[in-house]
C-alpha cells in the first residue's frame, strides 16, 4: 500500500511522521542492545580467561592502541564491574525497546484506523 502524504489531513500526516520517527528510534535502540550484548559476551570471555590464570600470571589490558601490563586481580575486578554495568545497560535498553515497541504498535493501529476512515 502506497501512501501519498499530500492527500492526508495534517493530523494524520503528523501521526505518520511520529510513527516513522518511533520506528527509527526502535531500530536504533535494537542496534545499541545488540552492541552491548556483544560487549557482554566479549567481557565474559575475558573473565573466563582471567579466572583460569594464576594470580602471578602476567596479564595485559588494552588502553587505546597500546597494551599495558596489569595486575590480574585488579583487571579481574575491573572486568566484573564492566560486566555488571553492561548488564544493567542491556536490561534498561530491553525495557526501552519494549515500551517503544508498544508505543509503535499502538500508533500503527491508530494510523491504520485513520486511513481506513478517510
Amino acid at each position: 500500500m502506497t501512501i501519498n502524504l499530500d492527500q492526508l489531513d495534517e493530523e494524520t500526516k503528523k501521526k505518520f511522521q511520529n510513527l516513522t520517527q518511533i520506528g527509527q528510534t526502535l531500530e536504533l535502540l535494537t542496534q545499541q542492545k545488540i552492541q552491548i550484548d556483544s560487549s557482554i559476551r566479549e567481557t565474559e570471555l575475558a573473565l573466563g580467561e582471567l579466572e583460569k590464570a594464576t594470580p602471578d600470571t602476567t596479564v595485559y589490558k588494552q588502553i587505546g592502541g597500546i597494551m599495558v601490563r596489569s595486575d590480574r586481580d585488579k583487571l579481574l575486578a575491573e572486568k566484573k564491574s564492566d560486566k555488571e554495568t553492561l548488564n544493567m545497560r542491556s536490561t534498561t535498553l530491553a525495557q526501552k525497546i519494549e515500551r517503544t515497541k508498544s508505543t509503535f504498535e499502538n500508533m500503527q493501529k491508530s494510523l491504520q484506523a485513520d486511513l481506513q476512515n478517510q
